[in-house]
């Protein structure tokens, strides 16, 4: 299996399977001299971890974080930081349940990458899924918590801004709320509604979809290249390259096409900080390159595929048959992928960043 890498300069290789010994990644490209702990790079594990709450896979994975390479303690501080030398990272897998999917190891299950890693591959990891798996992002996380040291003055935050149908209310947006509720939600009386339609959800064996919406504050102007290495295109591909998402918008995406010409461009004008604009419609990005304000990415989520309730399939023989998926999953498997979209928004502006740096000197 090829293309485990993504980034350009600062560069991410993610490895293992659902239900391995392990999971990990390679760091490459990190600038040296950046101080770097475990504990940095754990506590954004902790924020994705399962098991934390009713509303989430039951299954109980501490994440705990080993670095295995690429930091040293600074021979004159003591403070370990980072040498500029690929950093290894690894989180063991140890709450398997592989029995939980002997029943269907000869059955497609509907909305997975069962078929397609069959067709293409000629097998596929039925425990779990393998590498099609969520649980792959863990290591993104760890890496994304890499690229935010990359950014000292970039803030990324993320929250949950619909489940199923139903939306925040924008003007009851409070980012501090987002650690007082178990779906990233920044709207306090959303986030109770939650609760309650989520219960329905998950006791009927369903499932439901979501949006999540990740902002960068602090991006400096210029990241970004106006044809092929678009700022956005790449945060759109590194989205839409985490699991089960099926749509992106960069800044007010799909909602542009209802706006007026004058409705949709961001004025400027100039004060004592310079130029500003009156309105971020483009999300931070235009021509490819960022503007300087907040980048806005939303993505969609769709409802995690493994439920209860039977569903119609075929085997590895071609025959029809049904399939019901045991097993700990997420009733809304978008509630985790908060942090995995802040942790790839941080490693493709980190990436941005160092490629800018190197052009252009900043």
């Amino acid at each position: 299996m090829s293309f485990n890498t993504f980034g350009h300069m600062f560069r991410v290789t993610t490895f293992g399977e659902s239900h391995g010994v392990a999971i990990g990644c390679v760091v490459d490209g990190c600038p040296p001299m950046i101080p770097l702990t475990e504990a940095d790079i754990q506590k954004d594990l902790d924020r994705r971890r399962p098991g934390q709450s009713r509303f989430t896979t039951q299954r109980q994975e501490l994440d705990q974080v080993k670095i295995l390479s690429g930091v040293m303690a600074h021979p004159e501080t003591g403070v370990q930081v980072t040498t500029g030398t690929p950093i290894g990272l690894l989180i063991e897998n140890t709450d398997q349940r592989s029995k939980d999917y002997s029943e269907i190891k000869d059955k497609f299950r509907p909305g997975h990458a069962d078929f397609t890693y069959e067709a293409k591959y000629g097998l596929r990891d039925y425990r779990g899924g393998g590498r099609s798996s969520a649980r792959e992002t863990a290591t993104r996380v760890a890496a994304g918590a890499i690229a935010r040291k990359v950014l000292p003055d970039v803030k990324v935050r993320g929250a949950l801004v619909q489940m199923g149908p139903h939306k925040i209310d924008r003007a009851k947006w409070d980012w501090d709320e987002i650690a007082n509720n178990p779906f990233f939600c920044p709207d306090q009386d959303k986030a109770a509604f939650f609760e309650t339609y989520l219960d329905g959800i998950r006791k009927s064996g369903s499932s439901i979809g979501a949006v999540l919406e990740i902002v960068a504050e602090g991006v400096p102007a210029g990241l970004g290249a106006p044809i092929y290495a678009k700022l956005d295109a790449e945060l759109a591909s590194a989205m839409m390259s985490i699991n089960a998402v099926k749509g992106v918008e960069i800044g007010a995406g799909f909602g542009a096409a209802e706006l007026t010409g004058e409705e949709n461009a961001d004025e400027m004008r100039t004060g004592n900080d310079g130029t500003r604009f009156l309105s971020n419609h483009a999300g931070g990005v235009l021509g490819g390159i960022s503007t300087g304000q907040p980048v806005v990415v939303r993505f969609a989520v769709k409802p995690t595929s493994s439920i209860l309730q039977p569903r119609l399939t075929v085997d590895r023989g071609g025959a029809d048959t049904e399939i019901m998926t045991k097993g700990r999953h997420d009733p809304c498997v978008g509630i985790r992928a908060v942090p995995v979209g802040e942790a790839m928004m941080a490693c493709v502006l980190a990436d941005h960043f160092i490629r800018d740096r190197g052009q252009v000197g900043r």
